[in-house]
């Protein structure tokens, strides 16, 4: 294949995120936005040691289980690549892709144990398929959609990126994954500033006021955020857009609507100073019995439902921590949001440490345990990395949930070095995944229990869970980690210690 040459294909499987394998002339190259079976014209516009890239011209055939996507944005919207399958298609391409990432680990971790089964016989036993989301459609609870045109020099347009294109933006009125009340928002706020021919924020020239519009939802309380993200570059009368979505017949309540003012060249959602417009600056949402307040810009997962599914297997997995119901363990929630894994351990627990990098987050946080009655839980603002050299206590359990790019390295062998008897690793990218559990190999850990989870119906991302157990004959590493003190280690704790961080030093 060259570069600037079209071509045609089969695609024959689809890699994740989103990348479709596509076989020509002997080559591959990969084309996103495609699902197999699909036969594309593509035009080739990067090749680089043997690899190509194409962008996707044309779906000459269409695959044969393709249907009618239910939303009349799918083929320009960037925001969802699956909504032309049949979803218990979705769920198969979703395992195989996870499958596929995890495979070379089992296999490494069969070859540790000595095993002679083959790979994917031996992966069957742990890896368990995929649970899907209780909804496929209307189910996000948070929404960020960007200001600008749909061509250059165009109208006002409000909602999601075009597929592959950085400054476009589709105008999303009939998004599907979202209720009728986001759409509602939407169209109102795009209507009133239309009306005033108000500029967005050019991100080439830094010039213009308009830049986000977040829209956030209790599924189960029906509570509704608007938060209007805009420079400070101009200034526009807000009161009686507070008016006009005040009068929208919505199936929700509007808790709050917020004006944020965001200076930053970075095309990011972000608060320099936030106004309250009319109500409160937070709603509040239920999982699995617990009330939680959440606020603008606080972490917390998009899809409530499946939340719940997601949690639960967590908690399953991670298994009786307390057997003899003393409940005297200490466990870590690393990573923890806005604190949701750690309130549902707290009542088997003697006591739970969350750890999250987010101010705002931790400070919800703490207000949930409140709010829920809970006097165990701990919560800590700071990066994982520094936080656990500084905490007293040691865990018994640990619970991860990091965010894309996975566990940072020396925080990774932190982690290991404490030795504790299980963890539960909770990944929203099965390729950060899949290196960070190599080094869970090599420090000792053994994966029991793996499964995908679908949080996000139409869309190529998934979620994993994966239960890991110390292995009876590996070292345990005993850190004193009061503040201030230097670890101490015994020969072969220093041995076995300086194996993983070499390790992880080479990856």
């Amino acid at each position: 294949m060259k570069k600037g040459q079209i071509y045609e294909g089969y695609v024959e499987r689809l890699d994740f995120p989103n990348k479709g394998i596509v076989h020509c002339e002997e080559e591959t190259a990969v084309v996103k936005n495609t699902v197999p079976g699909q036969r594309v014209s593509f035009m080739v516009n990067k090749k680089r040691k043997g690899k190509a890239e194409g962008r996707l011209l044309e779906v000459v055939e269409k695959a044969p289980d393709e249907i009618e996507s239910r939303c009349p944005h799918f083929t320009e919207c960037g925001g969802c690549s699956y909504q032309n399958l049949p979803y218990e298609k979705q769920l198969v391409l979703k395992e195989e892709q996870v499958r596929r990432l995890l495979a070379p680990i089992f296999k490494k971790q069969m070859l540790l144990e000595g095993g002679e089964n083959a790979a994917m016989t031996y992966m069957d036993t742990i890896f368990e398929g995929i649970k899907p989301s209780p909804v496929q459609f209307a189910y996000r609870n948070k929404m960020e959609f960007s200001f600008g045109d749909e061509y250059k020099d165009g109208p006002l347009a409000l909602g999601m990126h075009k597929r592959g294109s950085f400054y476009d933006i589709v105008s999303v009125r009939e998004c599907c994954i979202v209720d009728a009340d986001y759409r509602k928002i939407l169209s109102c706020v795009l209507d009133y500033f239309a009306e005033r021919n108000a500029t967005y924020f050019h991100r080439i020239r830094h010039e213009g006021y308009l830049r986000h519009l977040l829209v956030r939802k209790g599924q189960k309380t029906g509570e509704i955020l608007v938060v209007l993200v805009t420079t400070t570059q101009e200034t526009h009368e807000l009161h009686t857009l507070v008016e006009r979505l005040m009068a929208l017949a919505l199936a929700g309540k509007i808790a709050g609507i917020l004006h944020t003012k965001n200076d930053t060249l970075a095309d990011i959602v972000q608060s320099d100073e936030t106004t309250v417009l009319y109500g409160k600056d937070y709603f509040y949402e239920e999982l699995l019995g617990l009330q939680f307040k959440i606020s603008p810009f606080s972490f917390f997962q998009t899809n409530s439902l499946g939340a719940e599914v997601l949690y639960e297997t967590a908690r399953e997995f991670l298994g009786d921590i307390s057997p003899e119901g003393k409940n005297d363990k200490v466990v870590f929630d690393l990573y923890s949001g806005t604190g949701t894994i750690a309130q549902l351990l707290a009542p088997v627990a003697g006591k739970v440490i969350g750890v999250e990098i987010v101010e705002e987050a931790v400070v919800a946080a703490r207000q949930n345990a409140a709010l829920n009655g809970l006097d165990n839980c701990e919560f800590i603002a700071g990066d994982v990395l520094k936080v656990l050299d500084d905490i007293a206590y040691k865990p018994d359990f640990i619970v991860l949930d990091p965010p894309r790019d996975g566990i940072h390295p020396k925080a990774l062998q932190k982690i290991i070095a404490y030795g504790v008897d299980r963890i539960v690793y909770i990944s929203c990218k099965p390729t950060s995944l899949a290196r960070d559990l190599e080094a869970f190999l090599e420090g000792g850990y053994r994966m029991e229990r793996a499964v995908a989870i679908d949080q996000f119906p139409g869309t190529g991302h998934v979620e994993t869970v994966v239960k890991l157990s110390l292995k009876t004959d590996t070292p345990k590493i005993e850190i004193t980690m009061e503040p201030g003190a230097e670890s101490n280690y015994t020969p072969t704790e220093k041995a076995t210690y300086g194996k993983i961080k070499e390790y992880v030093k080479e990856k």
